[in-house]
């Protein structure tokens, strides 16, 4: 397990030495030269040669580095032990239920069912209006007194 530690901190080495190579390229159409005075062709590496150095610098890194991941990645997959019994708690104390044979149907229920009720209306609903109830805007017939 010590090589795979030695690999890690080389894997973070060349993931940083990535970024730095990228942030030192130039862009496009940009002049690195003009930013720090002078003449590209008096450079150590030539007119031409600054950038085909960094270009293929980062891309050797950049191999390596997705080596470096499809290894460990693989490794990972490769190297973990399967559990042999999960702790199911309570879970494992329960009897498990029999299965029923495929051309048997399951019997009926035991369990009484309950009438089912009519739920109360919500809050801010008009309930309905009764059968002998009078529509808005006409009167009801009076009804003489009974008794007297």
């Amino acid at each position: 397990m010590q090589w795979m530690l030695i690999l890690n901190v080389v894997y973070v080495l060349v993931a940083i030495a990535i970024i730095a190579l990228v942030l030192m390229q130039r862009g496009s159409g940009a002049q690195a030269g003009s930013g720090f005075g002078g003449g590209a062709s008096g450079t150590v590496f030539g007119a031409r040669g600054a950038s085909n150095f960094l270009s293929k610098s980062t891309k050797w890194l950049a191999i390596v580095f997705f080596g470096i991941s499809l290894f460990m990645a693989w490794y990972a997959t490769h190297s973990a032990r399967p559990t042999t019994q999960q702790n199911l708690g309570v879970m494992s104390q329960l009897p498990a239920a029999p299965a029923a044979p495929a051309g048997e149907l399951p019997k009926p229920s035991t369990v009484p069912s309950t009438p089912i009720q009519q739920a109360p209306a919500p809050a801010g609903t008009v309930p309905a209006a009764p059968q002998d109830a009078v529509p808005a805007g006409e009167q009801a017939p009076a009804t003489p007194p009974q008794g007297g």
